[in-house]
């Protein structure tokens, strides 16, 4: 019992420090990998330090390209006004008389890969002038916005989250986007049905319209065919390598099979996605692309999530070299806990320190080692295990959560229907989630 209590007084160690004694999660992270490491029997002090050296770098290594080109995406997404190009055609679509629909899915689209928080900012404006509008209940198109953003924030790649979950893990990508997507539209949607049947009868303030930034160009924003390419064209390429490498068979040496591998590799998809990206504004300067521009901008948020990343994986590193799976395997192995197990214990993080991105890392790099001892080998146990792992990460958004003040402040919410409303809402939104991933599983493993 003595690693089994060593794990929890580590996670107990990583929520207080982040929450009470609000230590950055990096340097909370590597204390509780080499205080771990150090008290496990079997663990010499110069294994901890190779295990923690060999974690950092190799999580660094394998997805930090990848988070920094999603961040860039992101960035020129929002400042070119691509985003709300794509928000103007969806509500063409949907009808500008559905706005929790159209807000809702907007949301799923938008998030994928900017940052909810940017996302609510963003679109928040939109929401609140199509409400006044139409005359529909302002609250219900906050909450299918903030529930729509969510759902492909915490459970879809290229963001940072569910990347850095998939690496730990060892998941094909591409195979959790296959997963992950459809797995949070049903999340969508049944915020969605939280916004109409239960938001809508709650009146928020009537605070004034919020301008725009300055920095989106509304006069020259982008077309929907242009926005939409640095989305789709990466998760086009992830998703046909991992479908070419299980559904066909090519020939030893194959151009098309090396091509394909190489197209569909995360980094080039993403950096090909980049490229696209620099098509969003009107004219491409030198500005925009140096280290105080919006290149600059979005390597900066991207870097506080890298370290953070890289110090999950010394966690991890360390947690498998102990080997605590074999322990874990001989008490509490079996299939039908391991789907649930990965929720809870993000559930559990994410609820207690406030980050989604945090909780994802942590409990990825936790179940690492543990996967055989749940029977969750396979490629298609991994990519659910990182969707279960992002559905927990949604419960339950409350005051330590920086996306619950976006959410109330733009809105105009006080601080209790926030509560009704933003955690409640991620309660329900992150068990659906999780429902629908146990159902999967039971016909998928």
């Amino acid at each position: 019992m003595w690693q089994f209590s060593l794990l929890a007084v580590s996670v107990v160690f990583i929520v207080a420090a982040t929450t009470r004694f609000k230590l950055h999660p990096f340097l909370a992270l590597l204390f509780a990998a080499f205080g771990y490491g150090l008290l496990t029997p079997g663990l010499s002090m110069v294994d901890v330090a190779k295990a923690v050296n060999d974690g950092f770098g190799g999580t660094i290594g394998s997805i930090g390209i990848v988070i920094l080109a999603g961040s860039i995406i992101g960035t020129f997404l929002e400042r070119s006004g691509g985003a709300l190009t794509l928000a103007e055609r969806t509500l063409r679509i949907v009808g500008e008389r559905r706005i929790p629909a159209a807000m809702g899915l907007i949301g799923y689209i938008v998030s994928i890969p900017v940052f909810c928080d940017s996302g609510f900012v963003l679109l928040s404006p939109l929401n609140k002038a199509l409400s006044r509008k139409a005359k529909t209940s302002l609250a219900a198109g906050a909450m299918a916005l903030a529930l729509g953003l969510y759902a492909t924030h915490t459970m879809v790649p290229p963001t940072p989250g569910p990347v850095a979950g998939a690496a730990a893990l060892d998941a094909d990508l591409g195979l959790v986007v296959l997963w992950g997507l459809p797995v949070a539209f049903v999340a969508a949607v049944a915020g969605w049905i939280f916004a109409v049947k239960v938001a809508s009868k709650i009146h928020i303030g009537d605070s004034e319209l919020e301008q725009a930034e300055e920095w989106i160009a509304l006069d020259h924003r982008p077309g929907v065919s242009k926005a939409l390419l640095p989305i789709l064209v990466p998760i086009v390429l992830i998703v046909i390598r991992s479908i070419a490498g299980t559904a066909f068979e090519f020939p030893e040496g194959s151009a098309v099979a090396a091509t394909i591998e190489f197209l569909g590799q995360p980094v080039v998809a993403l950096l090909i996605g980049v490229l696209l990206a620099f098509l969003l504004p009107k004219r491409l300067n030198k500005g925009m692309l140096a280290s105080d521009g919006w290149v600059g901008h979005a390597i900066v948020s991207a870097a506080g999530i890298i370290i953070i990343t890289g110090a999950g994986g010394s966690f991890g590193k360390v947690l498998q070299n102990s080997g605590i799976a074999g322990i874990i395997e001989q008490h509490v192995g079996g299939q039908q806990l391991g789907i649930w197990l990965p929720f809870l214990l993000a559930a559990a993080l994410k609820t207690a320190q406030g980050s989604s991105t945090v909780a994802i890392i942590t409990t990825a790099n936790i179940m690492a080692p543990l996967m055989g001892a749940f029977g969750l080998e396979s490629d298609t146990a991994r990519a659910l295990v990182v969707v279960a792992i992002g559905a927990g990460s949604m419960v339950v958004s409350h005051a330590n959560d920086s996306f619950f003040w976006v959410v109330t402040q733009f809105s105009g919410m006080n601080v209790s229907q926030g509560y009704r409303l933003q955690t409640l809402g991620t309660l329900i939104e992150g068990t659906v989630a999780i429902l629908t991933i146990w159902l999967l599983s039971l016909v998928v493993l």
